[in-house]
């Protein structure tokens, strides 16, 4: 029986009705288009490599920041409209560099006088820097991360200069004018420590410039970088009245930003602990709010819990990841300590709530970092990092502000004295609630006088933790998982004092339904019960988060053998890798010969994944398994049985030398992931081993390396 059209769409169909070659080859092609945009998850399981485009930010295209226009690129012409001296320029991917620059313009701006402005090197076009005036100073904070790389605003800048020193550039540049100085922030345990600083100050002497003092590195292997910092700017500072010939006055503070109490702003105004969506680039997504679906315990003891979580991303069509990237967690501040600081600031819990904004006295030269306006309570629940432990730099602002001379006194002591400082840090946890505190007890406000602009330009804003994705975007492209080391350590002198990791502990209470093993709380539910489960009955938890491109990727060829290197929880992405390749082998696709190499503590306290990995490594080809080409090797770096000894993952290794060469010289892809001590040991072997077998000179084994990793065919991912 055919169903009938009411009249209209029946007279409406006749008019439709196709009547010549024209119309007919219209609705051919119509027909082929929409064939082809549902055949999109049948034919193909590839996300829209333009996707991205959706949620970058066109300014970041060559680097630039956003609210940047042309009339700004001009960093000569923005310093003489500002009429600012100095200009202190930072490179940061975490934002460490960044707060460096700022509390040293403040510093010189209230010590010397002379008028300070900190950049974003992105925000301004490199070729600019050749127009600075030889009266003008120009000092360059720049991190160094991963392989020698620089930040991402950091990049137009290096592309510039190294192009223009080789005299690739547009003409002739000479920067004979520009006087600067540098600090580097790097860490030792990586092969390349400080290579940014080292590049950029080489291409600025290249081209001329004076350097007015000797370049500094900070050196994060041993956590020195805050005293190679102090340490620094002294020598600077040091240079400004003997060389310079600057004038230094009585230090005193001189707000660079404006924090306004305006009860008149109302909620739905205010910004309540929800991140911003700065970092959003063509690396990283927007930040959404991710469901927690499923969470295990992967092992616990006495000092170290590990989970493995398993999040959903269906809600969140805009977000798509690939095997080897990144998740990361924005977390919130534990309830304990943001109590701690606001009985010592003398805020109330009803003055807590109190509506303010944030403004620069100087937009032209200074940012807002964080979301405004909001609350006294969302600033240090949701956007300040007030965990930290307090640096002497912070310590001595805050002696200006104190109740009474002893309490001065006894903070300009710690802050001057870089011994009894250290001997502090060693009895105790000093967080700047702790702190005031531990000063001062006389009274719940005995702080009251400390302006909350200082707090705002002290404290960094609080960031986010990436964590590998331990999951297969081939197998579960909609849901993503992490592996989570809780991080919680002691006080050097004292271990009942205990250092918990803010984001891992963040995790493990809103993960897991029973109580924090260490009694930690935390506002799980969110700004305005933003992450509040649907169902109270269930699990159901979420947690803001968003996803981070990385080149940590497998071959497109799956014949292409891998050499995979871990400690701990840098397991989380080879496992993503292994279950990738039993899924392409289990579908026919040719898959090469893998050995993982893992390292961890004890075979019956951390080994991660054991049974998972056991599984597959017995699982043969006829159950469409990968038993014939994988290989798992570990090492227990506390572990000893049967006459076996104690190793690291690189004595492994190094024992299976001749196999790991052997692949290597099939073309197979090497990749290192834990932290960077770890890899640097692993890469010496490997070096070595390779040296070894083909007889290479030093130069020669040199060259291989950087040829391999050029081709991207060695890649790490560190921390650490």
């Amino acid at each position: 029986m055919t169903a009938q059209w009411p009249p209209d769409f029946a007279q409406l169909a006749q008019l439709l009705r196709p009547t010549g070659v024209v119309d007919y080859a219209a609705i051919a092609f119509m027909s082929t288009t929409y064939a082809a945009y549902l055949s999109r998850g049948l034919f193909w399981d590839q996300p829209d490599p333009l996707n991205y485009l959706y949620f970058q930010r066109p300014q970041l295209e060559n680097g630039g920041s956003a609210n940047v226009n042309q009339e700004t690129r001009n960093i000569a012409q923005k310093l003489e409209e500002t009429g600012k001296n100095i200009v202190v320029f930072w490179g940061s991917q975490s934002g460490t560099a960044e707060g460096f620059a700022s509390r040293l313009a403040r510093e010189i701006s209230m010590r010397f006088r002379q008028e300070t402005m900190t950049a974003d090197l992105s925000d301004y076009d490199p070729a600019t820097i050749k127009l600075i005036p030889e009266g003008k100073l120009a000092i360059f904070i720049l991190s160094t991360y991963g392989e020698g790389d620089p930040s991402d605003n950091t990049s137009e800048f290096w592309e510039w200069i190294t192009k223009v020193q080789k005299g690739e550039g547009d003409g002739e540049v000479s920067l004979e004018h520009l006087r600067y100085t540098a600090l580097g922030l790097g860490n030792s345990n990586y092969k390349f420590y400080n290579r940014v600083v080292d590049v950029v100050t080489g291409g600025l002497d290249h081209l001329g410039a004076r350097a007015v003092m000797p370049v500094a590195k900070a050196n994060d292997a041993e956590g020195a970088t805050q005293e190679d910092f102090m340490t620094w700017k002294d020598d600077l500072f040091a240079v400004f009245k003997n060389q310079l010939g600057f004038h230094e006055s009585e230090p005193r503070y001189l707000p660079i930003l404006q924090v306004d109490e305006d009860t008149s702003l109302e909620p739905i105004d205010l910004n309540h602990g929800e991140p911003d969506n700065k970092q959003a680039s063509k690396t990283s997504s927007p930040v959404r709010v991710l469901g927690i679906e499923n969470t295990k315990e992967l092992f616990h003891n006495s000092d170290r819990h590990c989970l493995h979580i398993d999040l959903d991303i269906t809600s969140q069509p805009e977000l798509v990841y690939k095997t080897g990237d990144h998740l990361a967690v924005w977390p919130s501040n534990p309830d304990v300590e943001v109590d701690l600081l606001l009985q010592a600031l003398g805020f109330s819990s009803e003055r807590g709530q109190t509506p303010i904004s944030i403004k620069s006295l100087d937009p032209a030269t200074t940012k807002v970092a964080i979301p405004t306006p909001t609350t006294i309570d969302a600033l240090f629940r949701y956007y300040l990092e007030i965990c930290a432990q307090v640096n002497r730099d912070t310590i001595l602002g805050l002696a200006q502000f104190a109740p009474t001379p002893e309490a001065k006194a006894q903070l300009l002591h710690l802050g001057q004295d870089k011994a009894a400082y250290a001997d502090l840090l060693n009895r105790n946890y000093i967080t700047l609630g702790r702190l005031l505190h531990l000063v001062c007890t006389e009274s719940n406000n005995a702080w009251s006088g400390i302006p909350l602009s200082f707090l705002v330009e002290s404290f960094r804003p609080l960031q986010p933790r990436y964590y590998s994705i331990s999951s297969s975007s081939v197998i579960a492209p909609r849901k993503p998982s992490i592996t989570v080391l809780v991080s919680t350590s002691h006080v050097p002198e004292d271990p009942s004092q205990l250092v918990h990791g803010v984001t891992s502990n963040y995790l493990l209470a809103t993960a897991q339904p029973e109580a924090h093993p260490y009694g930690l709380t935390y506002p799980t539910n969110g700004p305005n019960n933003v992450l509040r489960p649907e169902d109270e009955g269930k699990t159901g938890k979420k947690v803001f988060a968003h996803l981070r491109r990385t080149r940590f990727k497998l071959p497109i060829q799956a014949a292409v053998p891998l050499v995979m290197i871990a400690a701990g929880t840098g397991l989380a992405p080879f496992r993503a890798f292994v279950a990738e390749r039993r899924q392409l082998r289990s579908i026919g696709k040719p898959v090469g010969e893998m050995i993982l190499f893992f390292g961890c503590r004890s075979p019956e306290e951390d080994y991660i994944y054991r049974e998972e990995l056991e599984a597959l490594a017995r699982e043969g080809k006829e159950q469409g398994g990968i038993a014939d080409c994988l290989r798992i090797v570990t090492a227990f770096s506390r572990y000893q049985h049967a006459g076996e000894l104690r190793r690291y993952v690189q004595d492994r290794v190094e024992e299976y030398s001749s196999d790991v060469v052997k692949l290597l010289d099939q073309g197979a892809n090497l990749y290192i992931c834990g932290r960077a001590g770890m890899a640097r040991e692993v890469e010496k072997v490997v070096s070595q081993e390779m040296q070894k077998a083909k007889g290479w000179a030093d130069d020669e084994t040199n060259e291989w390396t950087k040829a391999i990793k050029k081709k991207n065919k060695w890649q790490e991912d560190v921390w650490g």
